[in-house]
């Protein structure tokens, strides 16, 4: 229920639910309860994997363009739900509304992914054709696949796997994070509203237990998890011996570096965004910065003052730039580190004084941090909040070693007018994708990916549907 007492409207379906063990939305705006909702019996939860099961077989069988049909109509209608959606978001996560929520992002994801799914999903002939054969590998659906999404951009980061599961023809059944259970029933009413057949998409409310039994019990073909460096190993765990393949895309730390050359009003900017939009709650945010020695007065200056314009408050007010964290515990994190920071010889710009930055709170100003290294906890250990530390660098060699300097690989930033410097840096930096003069984007036309401790597996792109689906060769002789 909202804080007013009622049921979020259209969502009314839920209040004759018997109440038994559940789970508890609490919102960090006010710590009230948002949502209460039953998690599925045991039961049910083997009843929805059936269904899926079931439904795979005509929907693997319902045309590419058919399917895509389906998918437009349901991002149609979760537009259609914006009004409603975006104070949701406020109050389950604390996103300002005045960022309109993520539908620019799932729009174009959705339909880049339906646009190209005729072409990605063709069967590759051989390359080497040979008389009196027909030789071919076909790109087939998986089966059931689980989507296992996170609260941060919680309809962006499940649209990323749900649109291309069903496009390639399987399944899908979504666990939504706690922290937004409003989003999963949101897609439901999406496909349930553009007439998509029953079965083929299921949000179910599930605990850790009830999650790990299911991923164990070798009913599900494939899981996509977004989420913590832990919850990947759990999930890997879980999933061991069933043979399911596994997405996971987990912790960042993710690193920019600003040369000499670089325009660097643009820099300031993008990169102060970079770092604390969606107060830092981002998977590939920046939260480190590496600045060349000739501009790194003039950067920390801009960044700084740049950093100021950001405004802490309720998310449901226009004025605010920057809301709470989703939960208090994350934010007495950021906390911590900062303390440790400074009492190893930090140096923090901003010391805003807010008086709901207190322990226990959620409510947490930026801060930006220098005189760091590697020594420190904000360098070194994923943050996920509104906290960035910079550094001076001497040159390339210095910068390139830093960014490596890292357990985690997702995106990196080069800043500079110079291309081909840019790619040859990137060359050398482990990480999934290199951007040059933008950051913290996703292009569906470009996989996205993570090295070392961020994971594997690949979504969007062509790449993306390669790992949604499992090859299958035909070798026919046609002369005997």
């Amino acid at each position: 229920m909202t804080p007013s007492g009622r049921w979020p409207e259209g969502l009314e379906y839920w209040k004759d639910q018997k109440m038994t063990e559940t789970v508890k939305l609490k919102s960090p705006i006010d710590g009230s309860i948002y949502v209460e909702r039953p998690f599925a019996e045991d039961k049910a939860v083997g009843a929805a994997v059936e269904r899926a099961r079931a439904a795979q077989v005509a929907w693997a069988q319902t045309s590419i363009a058919e399917r895509g049909k389906y998918m437009l109509a349901m991002l149609e209608n979760l537009v259609a739900m914006s009004d409603e959606i975006v104070p949701e978001i406020a109050w389950q996560m604390g996103r300002p509304t005045r960022y309109g929520g993520e539908f620019g992002g799932v729009k174009e994801r959705t339909n880049y992914m339906v646009e190209i799914a005729e072409q990605a999903l063709r069967p590759v002939p051989a390359s080497n054709p040979k008389d009196g054969f027909r030789r071919y590998v076909r790109k087939d659906p998986l089966g059931v696949v689980m989507v296992i999404a996170p609260w941060n951009y919680p309809y962006l980061t499940a649209v990323n796997t749900i649109v291309p599961a069903l496009m390639a023809g399987s399944t899908v059944i979504l666990k939504h994070a706690a922290q937004t259970l409003l989003v999963g029933e949101r897609f439901q009413q999406a496909f349930d509203k553009a007439g998509l057949p029953k079965g083929v998409f299921q949000n179910i409310v599930l605990n850790h237990a009830q999650t790990e039994k299911l991923l164990a019990s070798g009913k599900i073909d494939h899981v996509n998890f977004t989420g913590s460096v832990a919850g990947g190993r759990a999930i890997e765990k879980a999933a061991a011996g069933t043979f399911m393949t596994l997405g996971l895309e987990l912790g960042g730390k993710d690193p920019a570096y600003v040369l000499p050359d670089a325009k660097l009003d643009h820099a300031v900017a993008n990169l102060v965004e970079g770092a604390f939009f969606n107060s830092g709650q981002c998977c590939c945010g920046i939260e480190r910065v590496y600045v060349h020695e000739k501009v790194y007065d003039q950067f920390v200056e801009g960044f700084i003052a740049e950093t100021r314009s950001y405004v802490l408050g309720n998310p449901l007010e226009q004025a605010t730039t920057m809301g709470p964290m989703a939960q208090a515990r994350f934010a007495d994190f950021i906390r911590e580190q900062k303390a440790e920071a400074l009492r190893k010889g930090a140096v923090a710009h901003m010391n805003t004084k807010d008086a709901q930055d207190k322990a226990g709170s959620p409510y947490l100003p930026a801060e930006v941090l220098t005189n760091v290294d590697h020594q420190m906890s904000v360098m070194r250990e994923e943050s996920f909040g509104p906290i960035v530390g910079i550094m001076k660098v001497r040159n390339d060699e210095e910068a390139i070693a830093l960014m490596n300097d890292s357990p985690y690989g997702l995106t990196a930033s080069i800043w500079t007018a110079d291309t081909e410097h840019a790619i040859a840096i990137g060359d050398r930096v482990e990480t999934g994708t290199v951007f040059m003069n933008r950051c913290d984007y996703l292009d569906p036309a470009l996989v996205w990916t993570g090295v070392k401790d961020t994971g594997k597996g690949a979504a969007l792109s062509q790449i993306g549907y390669d790992n949604l689906t499992r090859p299958k060769s035909y070798h026919l002789r046609e002369t005997i």
